[in-house]
């Protein structure tokens, strides 16, 4: 038996402020650590149309390391001071700090010898802060020194303060990414079967979908091609050519040998080449010859499954591995119309993945830098006709990735058209806050029934609490973390951990060198 004071101390140490917010803090934490600079590298440079004309030498920025110092105000006679929650809270004040990211102007292109004209690390705005975070100015202080600046030692944290409010960035419940779900399409019975895959990279998604018709016959749908198009034509053109390499990437099964046997048969094309022209003639249709074939090459590229795209991997390797995935979705179509598999169950916690405080903040950093890249380019183009000097300092207005950080979080209106991403804080009492701060919604309306994901699941066991949710539209969708739960992160280095299996004898991991490529990888 534990005595009563060892009761004590584990109670005391389990609802401490750093791991009731943890979740909140090692998220935003590790955002301000590599996210904002994997978002920078993304972005890489600001291409301008200056030297379009004949005569002009083209002039571009580019961008290199960015870092986030700890939260400042400044005064009305110009200095700057660190500013503390409190002081942000009684002055409705942003606790925010300033950005610094080094931004070059460079002139020439590949004809000519590029020339640096300015160079330096420049402030292109302010981030808001989360409370009790790496960059929080009272992350180490203790509880008398907290006490001192008028902050009570108990705050759990791991929310934010914009223009006096506290705001809590709700944690969202997603399907799972990058994954192959596969299920019977219930709108024309039980003779459809669709495999799905939520395809996503820096921060696009697509999603595409495979689909069994009622004849047999296979179609795929994707982003940017209206329609769906043939499974076989889009193989032939992903470099999959030969009848007998795509039903063996398929199944080796005879039964489905026989399906993917009648999907051949109807197939109009039989080489890569012809697949190609026949998908330009479906996304550029009455335009010219050459103008189609370099669109369908595009949308492959572009549009269909990028997260197989890798840096350094060559794009035929690249084809090729889409035409390898499209075909794992076929067989999880035909194995589902075979009865092998058992559909797949959305509201499976292992078919699903939580955006938390730092995934969502990337997504808002992202959208802010395009913005503040399309207001540089601006502002270059037009010193350029005026014939001003080319500088970093005067084309970067800072309060443009200000607005677009500040904005979403004190209104709660995020990118991608989402709502009620960011609220005020529960402060009615202790508990609240704490029940605030580990609450997690799901994207899916209010207005609709959708009985099985309002249902309690069994994989929610010990993840999820089964009866803190609220009354009314919200049950079910609105739910809360159980008290002994913690989040694990997502690996953010996929080919280190792809290189490390291979090492421990995992075969058939695409993109590592020596290790020869499956049909289900």
């Amino acid at each position: 038996m534990i005595d009563t004071e060892t009761r004590r101390v584990i109670s005391r140490e389990y609802f401490s402020r750093e791991r009731l917010a943890e979740h909140h803090f090692r998220s935003f934490n590790a955002f301000l650590d590599t996210g904002m600079q994997q978002v920078v590298d993304e972005k890489e440079t600001i291409d301008t149309d200056i030297g379009d004309k004949e005569g002009e030498e083209p002039v571009y920025v580019e961008l290199g390391d960015v870092r986030v110092v700890t939260p400042r105000v400044r005064e009305a006679d110009g200095s700057e001071e660190l500013l503390y929650p409190q002081e942000a809270r009684l002055r409705n004040i942003t606790y925010s700090a300033p950005v610094f990211m080094e931004m070059a102007v460079v002139v020439g292109g590949e004809e000519t010898e590029e020339e640096v004209v300015d160079q330096t690390e420049t402030k292109v705005g302010r981030m808001p802060i989360m409370i009790g975070s790496d960059k929080c100015n009272i992350a180490n202080f203790d509880d008398q020194d907290l006490i001192d600046i008028g902050e009570d030692p108990a705050d759990p944290g791991g929310y934010f303060i914009v223009n006096g409010s506290e705001r809590v960035l709700m944690t969202s419940e997603d399907l799972a990414p990058n994954k192959i779900l596969a299920e019977t399409d219930t709108k024309y019975g039980d003779d459809v079967q669709v495999a799905k895959t939520f395809s996503q990279r820096r921060g696009y998604r697509a999603l595409v979908l495979v689909e069994r018709t009622r004849d047999g016959l296979l179609e795929v749908s994707f982003p940017s091609v209206s329609g769906s198009v043939d499974f076989v034509t889009l193989v032939r053109a992903l470099g999959l050519e030969s009848d007998e390499e795509i039903v063996h990437r398929v199944s080796e099964d005879p039964e489905i040998v026989k399906f993917m046997l009648e999907n051949l048969e109807a197939a109009d094309v039989q080489t890569t080449e012809g697949a190609i022209e026949t998908l330009g003639e479906r996304v550029a249709s009455g335009q010219g010859k050459n103008y189609q074939l370099k669109r369908a090459n595009y949308v492959i590229d572009r549009y269909l499954l990028p997260h197989l795209h890798e840096e350094g991997v060559e794009e035929e390797d690249v084809r090729i591995n889409k035409a390898y995935y499209l075909c794992r979705m076929a067989e999880a179509c035909f194995e589902l119309a075979l009865g092998r598999r058992e559909a797949d169950d959305k509201d499976h916690y292992a078919n699903k993945r939580l955006k938390v405080s730092g995934d969502l903040m990337r997504d808002l950093f992202r959208t802010a830098l395009n913005k503040l890249a399309r207001d540089v380019k601006y502002q270059l183009e037009r010193a350029n006709m005026r014939n001003r000097q080319l500088s970093v300092s005067t084309v970067v207005r800072s309060d443009v990735l200000t607005e677009r950080l500040e904005h979403p979080i004190a209104t709660g209106n995020w990118v991608g058209g989402r709502s009620g991403v960011s609220q005020l804080v529960d402060r009615t009492d202790y508990m609240g806050v704490l029940s605030h701060l580990r609450r997690l919604r799901s994207p899916l309306s209010r207005s609709q029934p959708h009985f099985e994901a309002r249902d309690l699941h069994a994989t929610q066991w010990g993840r999820i609490c089964p009866s803190e949710t609220p009354e009314g539209p919200n049950c079910g969708l609105v739910k809360n973390f159980a008290q002994a739960m913690e989040l694990s992160k997502t690996v953010e280095d996929e080919r280190g951990l792809k290189r490390e299996l291979a090492e421990m004898g995992v075969q058939g991991i695409p993109g590592i060198e020596g290790v020869e490529r499956p049909a289900d990888d």
